[in-house]
């Protein structure tokens, strides 16, 4: 026996749900499928579990895509302040981080309960634990068999992400069903994800594990000012995370540890001081002591006046332009997001509509938009997943 619904909704995370919500106003029957065994996964344990749904500055320089106009309208038409609005209607007590970074005071389930407790308003049904075994193309829409039942819709949306933490359930279902339609899958790749470092490097910093410091990182021509994070396998934090998204493999990665810091004119100022105790008062002593260990040996306990000036650049050089090469990112494992993915010249910018197959849409991160870290992946999934629910 098949049932019939309006719209079939693949995937119950941000975007799915916020899709469901929206059509669901609209009077639309909406079934929401998801193959986990608890809805919202990515939802509960992002931003420390206290869930970065959005940032006070959306701005499009923040996303990526190679069409760098596709995301405009979406973001547009549902912004910031369309769900600041909606989390202040469920009372849900947030605060402002860093860099217009908007957190839940408590726990991120208040952001999931709000989608569920909107999705249950409007009638929307959602069934967790559903496998889909095959989906095929019909005159009027679309059927779908899956684990609990066969349905039939006119609308199909697919809302699965990316690659990104596979622990948490994902996979590449929705670029299969992507191809399945042939429509074309760009290249993907982990993004925000911290770098591995080569043995001997990890080696060289293994004491600093869990030592954070202010940096500016660039790489590719981009930059980004924010902490690093020293980890027994590599560099993590924010600066890192961010800079990943612009880093392919075998690229160098330039580290500014003192971007505030006039390093000649401080040695100027403490002439007889060892560069040890200098570099004690700009960092913490665990990281300086490390520093002079590797790179400063011979001036280690030396008066910067008896450092030559040609010495004081080198050593500034390498304090403020510090370049390797990463050995690799921890991949999807631990990825915040995916980059690439379904190309976006694929659907419309207005409906997320395929523009080959009517009545079959794509949203949130399993289409290659990919943005920085701060909220503006949920905006993403928010957007996108309204856009679409006006239409579907």
């Amino acid at each position: 026996m098949t049932s019939k619904v309006d719209v079939i909704i693949i995937g119950a995370g941000a975007a799915g749900l916020m899709a469901a919500i929206t059509a669901g106003k609209r009077g639309r029957k909406v079934l929401v499928l998801d193959h986990s065994n608890k809805v919202g996964k990515k939802i509960l344990m992002s931003g420390g579990g206290r869930c970065n749904f959005t940032n006070l500055d959306i701005q499009t320089d923040n996303y990526l895509s190679q069409n760098p106009h596709f995301f405009k309208s979406a973001l547009s038409r549902y912004t910031q302040w369309d769900f600041i609005a909606l989390v202040e209607k469920h009372n849900i007590a947030y605060h402002e981080k860093t860099l217009g970074q908007l957190f839940c005071d408590n726990k991120s389930k208040d952001i999931l309960k709000l989608l569920l407790d909107e999705c249950k308003s409007v009638g929307v049904e959602i069934k967790d634990h559903c496998q889909i075994d095959k989906i095929n193309e019909i005159e009027l829409g679309f059927t779908v068999k899956s684990s609990h039942g066969n349905w039939q819709c006119e609308s199909l949306v697919v809302a699965t992400g990316g690659l990104s933490i596979p622990k948490m359930g994902a996979t590449g279902f929705g670029y299969d069903i992507a191809k399945q339609f042939g429509l074309k899958v760009l290249p993907t790749q982990a993004a925000l994800v911290p770098f591995t470092l080569i043995e001997s490097m990890k080696n060289d910093f293994a004491d600093l594990s869990g030592t954070s410091v202010d940096v500016l990182v660039e790489c590719n021509g981009q930059s980004f000012r924010e902490n690093m994070l020293f980890t027994h396998r590599g560099l993590s934090g924010p600066a890192i995370l961010q800079i990943s998204t612009y880093w392919n493999q075998g690229d160098k990665v330039t580290i500014n540890l003192l971007p505030d810091c006039e390093v000649l004119d401080i040695f100027s100022d403490n002439p007889k001081k060892q560069l040890i105790t200098v570099l004690g008062n700009l960092f913490t002593k665990k990281l300086s002591k490390t520093l002079c260990d590797l790179w400063f040996g011979e001036f280690y306990d030396k008066p910067i006046t008896e450092i030559s000036k040609e010495n004081q650049l080198k050593i500034t050089k390498q304090l403020q332009k510090w370049t390797f090469k990463p050995n690799g990112s921890e991949g999807y494992r631990t990825a915040e997001v995916t980059k690439g993915g379904i190309d976006t010249d694929e659907v419309s910018s207005k409906t997320f509509e395929s523009h080959k197959i009517k009545g079959l849409y794509f949203i949130g991160e399993v289409l290659d938009v990919t943005a920085h870290l701060g909220g503006y992946n949920f905006q993403w999934a928010w957007s996108s997943g309204h856009a679409s629910g006006e239409y579907i």
